[in-house]
């Protein structure tokens, strides 16, 4: 059996997949102190360099996702980056037993999840391609 989704609803899921990534860059873009604030708080530097080039692969990376002009490499830029920036941002490994290890350990668990979605999304754009 053979089905497909409608256009509007495979661009909505796309748009839930890519709002955090549209949103964080937004936000980094319009107080780029706060984005070179959060470079400097995970230890990262140069800090104003990375924050540059963090809003750009996020709006980048969702744009041509969302416009399907080479879907599959937005999807793993986007995979990439949100698999090191989990392995950055939540080590919960590291973190004594309590609330907060166990939010960032869920935490980190999702964004696997966003890893796994973004991969899925890639595959399916090639598979695509291939097929045509």
């Amino acid at each position: 059996m053979h089905w497909t989704l409608s256009p509007a609803v495979r661009w909505i899921a796309l748009l839930l997949l890519c709002a955090a990534y549209l949103q964080g860059g937004l936000n980094k873009a319009m107080d780029f102190n706060a984005a070179i604030a959060e470079m400097n708080h995970f230890g990262l530097s140069p800090a104003g360099p990375l924050a540059v080039a963090v809003i750009v692969l996020e709006l980048g990376a969702a744009a041509l996702i969302l416009t399907g002009f080479w879907r599959w490499l937005g999807a793993l830029a986007l995979g990439g980056f949100t698999l090191m920036a989990t392995f950055v941002a939540l080590r919960f490994w590291e973190m004594p037993l309590g609330q907060e290890r166990f939010m960032a350990a869920n935490s980190f668990f999702e964004h696997l999840g966003l890893v796994g979605g973004f991969v899925l999304v890639a595959w399916l754009d090639l598979k695509e391609r291939h097929d045509d």
